[in-house]
């Protein structure tokens, strides 16, 4: 990828800046119709708020509650195209939600049959109502007391950065050139329009100009960092929003079934959703002022969160029970006059500046093919880009293939896991485990580094498997054997090695609850 960076001398069609979800997913869209891109990303793929969420891939029920029936409609559409798209990341989950008020069932129940009727053809299932004993039954370590039922819906569930890395392994089969760890240092003005940018490969310090003919702005949270890029006195649009999460042991969600918290104190509707054979709760909406590449779970946040799940679980969880923790931030689009972040539209803006940037922001994972379908078609008309129509509604995204059973510890990789595989009994030291609880593989590390541009310990434990979300302190033991395979990989040497574990050892401290 460095190599076509610094071997090109005409400009690219577009430039992207941004290796989230956004950014990527322009990339694939713009690379797909055959425009030349050039996608640059100042840390790991991902790094940021895609790698943080609540792993859902939905149409967003309390959008309802608000009337905001476009995004919902417009969610639910992209949902099931993602499930067509990448079938190895993207399944069916069944929710439940608990009523313990008698008006409970038929004013939820009425809601998720609005949900069903928006999504038309495109029904993952159709909502219903269960007695006590079938909520029961599907949820054991449900509190019972005072329960009378619950309304049974469907949803999606995925893994947010996997899709990511093969979302970015499309976009590089599609022809663009992308990179991480490369920063925009600089955007380069011929007179008030920005017409490139000086790019510094974070790992040698090497700077190179690029020029293109559109350059789009897709940093999230980060967003108006850029904008000052081209502007100093750019007026910031992004009310930025952290969201916190936190990890438990599968024991107190057994079985296949996600609960759904309707209603929280902040306005938000929570869940408790079965993950990796984990249990992920989340989330909170905090209003944040500065936008973090590694934000902090707060105390309060953390609380908030037990505190609601204990309400409906008959053994509350604890600090003590808490395997991990993480938040991210929202690239909330600012609305005048409003304070809550949690009722802010969670739809995208594209906004360009009086220099020629564009900038696209807000939204949410499962919209974001839609909105790079937006963002190109508005910055091929802007670099003055010859028409070509959008082909992503049915591109297979890589890895594509059928479902495999979710327990198979490779099920994540789709039509690479065969790869893998061969990978494991080519050599016995990469077959071997690098936790005795945890099925992760040295093959895998090698993959992530061969095939996935893994540089660092943190982007393989992290980001390619998804361990320090798990469990950080599970992830903490693994640094050590992980870096020694990286090394191997990369031509590194002792010191490369100390650093790499001492880093990341430092960093799952701050996954982990210590009080």
């Amino acid at each position: 990828m460095l190599n076509r960076l610094t071997a090109r001398n005409d400009a690219w069609d577009l430039l992207v800046i941004g290796g989230g979800a956004t950014g990527v997913g322009v990339a694939v869209d713009a690379a797909s119709r055959g425009y030349a891109v050039l996608l640059v990303e100042a840390c790991d793929f991902g790094q940021g708020t895609s790698s943080r969420s609540t792993k859902l891939v939905h149409g967003g029920v309390r959008y309802l509650e608000r009337g905001d029936v476009s995004l919902v409609r417009e969610a639910l559409r992209e949902r099931s195209r993602l499930l067509n798209n990448a079938p190895h990341l993207v399944h069916d989950r069944s929710f439940l939600l608990p009523t313990y008020r008698w008006w409970e069932a038929p004013f939820y129940g009425i809601g998720l049959k609005l949900y069903d009727a928006l999504a038309g053809r495109d029904q993952f299932g159709s909502s219903r109502y269960l007695p006590r004993r079938e909520v029961i039954r599907r949820l054991p370590t449900l509190q019972t007391h005072g329960l009378r039922g619950g309304i049974l819906y469907h949803d999606g569930q995925f893994d947010d950065s996997r899709l990511l890395i093969n979302l970015v392994q499309t976009a590089m089969e599609q022809g663009a050139t992308v990179l991480n760890y490369a920063r925009v240092v600089k955007l380069v003005k011929r007179g008030d329009a920005v017409t490139g940018a000086i790019i510094r490969d974070e790992e040698s310090g090497t700077e190179t100009t690029v020029t293109a003919k559109g350059i789009v702005n897709a940093t999230g949270a980060f967003c108006d960092a850029v904008r000052a890029l081209a502007d100093p006195l750019a007026t910031a649009i992004v009310a930025p929003s952290q969201g916190t999460h936190i990890v438990l042991d599968r024991s107190f969600l057994p079985g296949d079934t996600a609960l759904m918290v309707p209603k929280t104190p902040d306005g938000r509707v929570m869940f408790a959703i079965p993950w990796h054979g984990h249990v992920l709760v989340g989330t909170t909406d905090v209003a944040v002022a500065h936008a973090e590449i590694e934000p902090r779970p707060t105390h309060d946040e953390i609380d908030f969160l037990l505190e609601t799940t204990g309400r409906y679980l008959a053994k509350a969880p604890t600090r003590a029970d808490v395997l991990s923790t993480f938040a991210g931030i929202r690239p909330l689009v600012k609305a005048t006059g409003t304070k809550n972040t949690a009722a802010l539209s969670r739809d995208h803006t594209i906004h360009v500046d009086a220099s020629g940037l564009l900038t696209i922001t807000g939204g949410k994972w499962t919209t974001y093919r839609n909105m790079a379908e937006d963002c190109v078609n508005r910055a091929a008309a802007l670099g003055h880009l010859p028409y070509r129509r959008c082909i992503t509604a049915t591109l297979p995204i890589h890895g594509h293939s059928s479902p495999r059973s979710e327990v198979d510890p490779l099920a994540v990789y789709g039509s690479d896991a065969v790869a893998i595989r061969e990978l494991q009994e080519s050599n016995a030291r990469y077959a071997q485990q690098l936790h005795p609880d945890y099925a992760f593989t040295a093959a895998e590390v090698v993959w992530a580094v061969r095939h996935e541009m893994a540089r660092t310990v943190e982007d393989v434990l992290s980001r390619r498997i998804r361990i320090l979300l798990l469990n950080a302190k599970a992830a903490a033991t693994m640094a050590r054997p992980a870096a020694a395979l990286m090394a191997q990989e990369l031509g590194r040497d002792a010191a490369w090695q100390e650093e790499q574990v001492d880093q990341f050892e430092r960093l799952s401290r701050g996954y982990q609850i210590v009080d």
